[in-house]
């Protein structure tokens, strides 16, 4: 049912005028948030509650009564980036994606594990 609205939301959308869609596009904005642990799934579980946590406060920030996020891909976000400035192909052990995440796992430098989430949040006015 409630994927159901969702593609109903989004031809209601798709059939707005341009102007609209321009309003709808600037009350959104990309995030991401990164975690790192002894553990793949502590990685995993904090990159995605930080990344919900950054959701709510770009919320109280903008104003936003509530807040919206669906999955996007970003780039995996290393720590340390004078060792690695970006984080290799072959660092990469899982992606995962969910209703608000798309989460890129990878090895880390000084700890095991490390997550970066990303999210397309929008004002849920």
């Amino acid at each position: 049912m409630h994927r159901s609205a969702k593609i109903v939301a989004l031809g209601i959308i798709g059939s707005a005028p341009c102007w609209q869609q321009t309003a709808i596009a600037a009350d959104c904005e990309v995030i991401s948030a990164t975690h790192s642990a002894e553990t793949k799934g502590e990685a995993l579980h904090m990159s995605r509650a930080l990344a919900a946590k950054s959701a709510d406060e770009l919320g109280r920030k903008r104003g936003w009564k509530q807040v919206s996020m669906s999955p996007l891909k970003v780039n995996p976000d290393p720590f340390f980036k004078k060792v690695r400035p970006v984080v290799p192909q072959n660092a990469i052990y899982a992606t995962f994606v969910n209703e608000e995440t798309y989460t890129t796992c990878f090895t880390g430098v000084v700890v095991n594990y490390v997550c970066t989430s990303g999210a397309k949040v929008c004002s849920g006015n």
